[in-house]
């Protein structure tokens, strides 16, 4: 009987303190409102020119965590051309659902593995039209690199794998500071 009232009164002083910590209006200043889409970035099948370097940095991650672990089980030997190239196509046709975009004092930047994340409290948007922008941009650096180029920059290390995709000539970080978005340049096609 003892513990009945015990268990009464715990439940009742968890209630009130619930009730004052949600009963109240919202604070204004914890609000977090989620990011606004142009309609470039809703509707486009391309990744908006803003976003490009991040997602390319997103891309030589995967790509080289996939190749990595692919090396691991075979002892950290050179993989056959056969076995790259299977890594090399299940990186770019992952789900890519980890990545989203945030929104912080007005700059959209692609979040997730391998990435810079911006401030905790903020809203992530994910799904959409990013996991398929990113797997299409992962095949055209494939395409236009080729499998072999891609991994002898892999067996190289991961700066060379970033700068041959990211900061070569035509790349998406050209230019830009500190892995940031890279200025406006002409539209080029992904695939």
């Amino acid at each position: 009987r003892m513990r009945l009232v015990v268990w009464l009164a715990l439940g009742l002083l968890a209630r009130t303190g619930a009730e004052e910590m949600c009963g109240g209006p919202p604070d204004p200043s914890r609000s977090i409102p989620a990011p606004q889409f142009s309609p470039e970035e809703r509707l486009s099948p391309h990744m908006p020119e803003a976003l490009r370097c991040d997602a390319c940095q997103a891309i030589a991650f995967q790509i080289e965590e996939q190749l990595r672990r692919a090396e691991g089980k075979m002892g950290r030997k050179a993989l056959r051309e056969s076995d790259y190239m299977e890594v090399l196509e299940r990186s770019c046709s992952q789900g890519w659902e980890s990545y989203g975009l945030q929104e912080l004092d007005g700059e959209k930047r692609l979040v997730g593995p391998g990435l810079l994340t911006q401030e905790a409290m903020t809203v992530m948007v994910t799904g959409g039209p990013w996991p398929g922008r990113l797997s299409k941009m992962c095949h055209s650096y494939v395409g236009e690199q080729g499998e072999a180029q891609i991994y002898g920059a892999h067996r190289r290390g991961p700066a060379a794998l970033r700068e041959l995709l990211c900061h070569g000539e035509k790349g998406a970080c050209t230019g830009s500071k500190a892995g940031g978005p890279a200025p406006p340049k002409a539209t080029q096609n992904e695939l």
